[in-house]
Parts: C-alpha cells; sequence; structure tokens
C-alpha cells in the first residue's frame, strides 16, 4: 500500500525538495527528508535529518538507506555552478556515482527518482548541463529501477532563485531583451512534480510502466520567458507600468557580478550559468509523462495569472533585487570610510578629534583602531557566512560612536554636514539587510 512506502528525499531544503517532502507525508508516505542544513521554519518534523550528505561516502549512504527501511530514493540535489560550497561535477557525479553504489549495496529493491533538466545533450553549453547529463548516463547505465524527471521551469509558492528572479523582474520596471524573451520557457507548477513521485512511489518495484523512464514535466502549451513574466506582472498588479528594456550587455554584467558574489558565498541568481541556460530555453515533451501517468500538469495561466498577489509577494518581489544594493552599499560604505580615514585624510580624521578637546594620547590609536573596525565590518558583511555578524556589529558599532560622540564631542552633533545625523538611517539600513538575509 501507499501509505506504507518509506520515500527519502535528498536535498529536502530545497525549493523542490521541501514541497516534494511535505506533500508525500500529507499523502500518507513516510517522507524521510536529509539535507545538509533546514531554515529554522523548515524543520517540522523529526523525520528531517541534517546530514552532510556530499560528504558520505557509499557505505554510510547504504546505511542511511537501509535502516530506515527506504523503498524510494527521490534525489532533488543539484548546484547551479561551481564556488565555495562545492562543484557541479561533485554534486552531479560523484555523488551519484556514491548513490547508485549504495542503493545496489542495500539487498532489497529500491527506485531511485532523479531530478534532472530538459533539453537535448547536443544543446549543453554549461557545466551545470553536461554534469546533469553524465548523471543521467550513469543511471541509465546502472542496474538500479529509475525514474528520470525533467522538470521545465517550476513555479512554486515560495520562490528561489530563478523563480524569485522572475518575480524580481515582473514587479519592477524593466523588460529584458526581446532574444531573451522570446525564449521557450515551459513550465511545471511543483504540485505536479510531487503528484509524479507519489505515483511512481505507489507503483511496485517490477511495474514494467515505469521501468527505466525519462520525463519531461511541463505544460505542454508553448509559452515564451516573456509571456510567463507578463503572467506574474498580471498577479502583481504591473502590467500597465512604463518598463525599460534592459540591455544584453547589463545581463552579461550582472552574471560578471553574481559570479563574483557567489565566491563570497552568495547565491545570486544571476550568474554566468543562469545566463547560459535562460538563452538556451526551457522546452520539453510532456506527452509520455502524461500518457503513462494520467496527470494533466497546470498551465502557469490559470495559477499565476488567475490571482492577484498578498502584500507579501509584492513586497518580496520589490525587495529581491535591491537586498543585493543593499548590501553592496554597506559593503561599500563601511570599507571605503575606514580606507579614507586611514589611508587618505588620516590627517582630517584625527584633527576632528583634536579639534573637540580629545586626549592627544588618544588621537591616533583611537583614529586607527575605528578607521580598521569600520574596514572589517565591511568585509564581514562582503561574506555570506559572516554577514550577520557584520550588520550585528555594524550597528552596534554606529550606537557607540552616536553615544561617544554625545559624550566627548556634543557639537559634532550640530555640524553642517550632519555627519552623526545620517548615522541613524544607516542604522535603519543595516537592520533591513539583516532582517532579509534569509534565502529560504
Amino acid at each position: 500500500m501507499a501509505e506504507t512506502k518509506k520515500i527519502l528525499v535528498l536535498g529536502a531544503s530545497g525549493l523542490i525538495g521541501r514541497h516534494v517532502t511535505d506533500d508525500l507525508r500529507s499523502r500518507g508516505f513516510a517522507a524521510i527528508g536529509v539535507a545538509r542544513r533546514f531554515s529554522p521554519s523548515q524543520r517540522k518534523s523529526a523525520l528531517d535529518l541534517e546530514l552532510p550528505l556530499l560528504a558520505l561516502d557509499s557505505t554510510a549512504l547504504a546505511r542511511l538507506i537501509a535502516d530506515h527501511g527506504i523503498d524510494v530514493v527521490v534525489n532533488c540535489i543539484g548546484l547551479l555552478q561551481d564556488g565555495p560550497g562545492g562543484d557541479v561535477a561533485a554534486v552531479h557525479g560523484d555523488f551519484v556515482v556514491r548513490l547508485l553504489r549504495a542503493i545496489r549495496g542495500c539487498g532489497r529493491p529500491i527506485r531511485l527518482v532523479h531530478i534532472s533538466i530538459p533539453g537535448a545533450a547536443t544543446e549543453d553549453r554549461t557545466a551545470f548541463s553536461a554534469t546533469k547529463r553524465e548523471a543521467e548516463r550513469l543511471i541509465a547505465a546502472s542496474d538500479v529501477a529509475y525514474a528520470i524527471l525533467r522538470p521545465g521551469f517550476v513555479i512554486a509558492p515560495s520562490a528561489y532563485g530563478g523563480s524569485a528572479m522572475v518575480r524580481a523582474l515582473a514587479a519592477l520596471p524593466l523588460q529584458l531583451p526581446a532574444t531573451e524573451a522570446s525564449k521557450p520557457f515551459q513550465p511545471v507548477m511543483v504540485e505536479d512534480i510531487s503528484a509524479t513521485i507519489a505515483w511512481l512511489a505507489a507503483c511496485d518495484i517490477g511495474d514494467k510502466r515505469v521501468d527505466a523512464v525519462v520525463w519531461d514535466l511541463m505544460q505542454p502549451q508553448p509559452i515564451t520567458l516573456g509571456r510567463v513574466i507578463e503572467l506574474f506582472r498580471r498577479s502583481l498588479g504591473t502590467s500597465d507600468d512604463p518598463r525599460v528594456t534592459l540591455p544584453a550587455f547589463m545581463l552579461d554584467l550582472g552574471a560578471r557580478l553574481g559570479d563574483l558574489a557567489s565566491w563570497l558565498g552568495w547565491m545570486p541568481p544571476i550568474r554566468s550559468t543562469a545566463i547560459a541556460e535562460l538563452r538556451r530555453g526551457v522546452r520539453g515533451d510532456p506527452s509520455p509523462w502524461m500518457a503513462a501517468t494520467g496527470i494533466v500538469p497546470t498551465a502557469a495561466g490559470e495559477v499565476v495569472g488567475s490571482r492577484g498577489a498578498t502584500i507579501q509577494d509584492k513586497w518580496f518581489a520589490r525587495l529581491y533585487l535591491v537586498k543585493a544594493l543593499v548590501i553592496a552599499s554597506l559593503v561599500v560604505f563601511w570599507t571605503v570610510s575606514g580606507c579614507i580615514a586611514l589611508f587618505v585624510s588620516y590627517n582630517a580624521a584625527a584633527d576632528i578629534l583634536r579639534s573637540h578637546a580629545f586626549p592627544p594620547a588618544l588621537v591616533a590609536p583611537v583614529t586607527v583602531l575605528t578607521s580598521l573596525m569600520d574596514m572589517a565590518i565591511g568585509i564581514l558583511i562582503a561574506f555570506r557566512r559572516t554577514s550577520a555578524a557584520g550588520l550585528i556589529a555594524g550597528i552596534v558599532v554606529s550606537f557607540g560612536y552616536m553615544l561617544g560622540a554625545a559624550i566627548l564631542t556634543p557639537d559634532l552633533w550640530i555640524e553642517p554636514l550632519g555627519a552623526l545625523v545620517k548615522t541613524g538611517p544607516a542604522v535603519v539600513l543595516m537592520l533591513v539587510a539583516l532582517l532579509t538575509l534569509d534565502n529560504r
């Protein structure tokens, strides 16, 4: 019976993995979600396990599968581009090799459901798509029962990565260049993905209908990226707003900046791989999937364009790209101000303290220390892992500057340029950055 099946979802903190795990549980399956880390809001069940999946060898993976009596393994793990968090070859290739070895070593029949990408291998131009295709070849060459699912552009209640970017483009007065906007972009609702996995899980392991299948999961109706964005504009109420068309070089520049940010630990949706995949488009043939499962995929227009966005939808879409500007501006603010005080205008910075009867013996140490502290805060904010600490430190130091000035040099509060008065809005901006730091 379907309710007795045990399903292991790898990558259960991601956009697809999280929804699939929760949906399978609602259908009566014992779904165990595994991820390297769950956000506090995702920790809803004792069946969610935090494990360093990519570091586990085949023996540890086999033990994980066997100890929980798993019947179906769903692999939702993926990585868009190389970075400090890993490389695509290790995530899509090496891990799949170990996973296949683990499944074979369990001594019981297990079905692997692998989430891949649509498109023909001849169109693969990035390490992301090439390694995804290599993972498909490894699975097909194994003796493991498998189903490879190739979702189109995934639309879900939550937003992350590319789906968040589409919402942001719909909310802001921006338009993609005509070439990119005209690319085929067949979407799929995340509910249709989880329904497919539930259907597969309910099938007997020997069922020939699901023996070594490769399915494209997407709506059959042709649609372009520009049209998908227009559906979100209709939902957000921005269809009639004037828009500025982005030149193609701005996309390439944004991709380069995104690549730089990724090496600082951030996961921006605009990176060179994302732009390359966008220009490739999303297309496929969902008819074999529909015929086998009887699932009729929901068209994007039936969901996205048919309801008005909530206020939280609007705020998220408007602030998504602005968040990157806020972080970048704070990094520049702290590092540049520290560098100017220490290397460019040291004497002027020291004179401010001297002119306000600051103890002479402390002028040089305090000037150097505060300059280095400002630069350190900027560097902390720049790296994703330490950004929260940097923002908190920036808020504390800003209040310290304000309090210290009020005690030692109160007349600085009424200087013509209002440097201390402007510290208040900077604190508010840091607070906004801190409150919007979460990605999931």
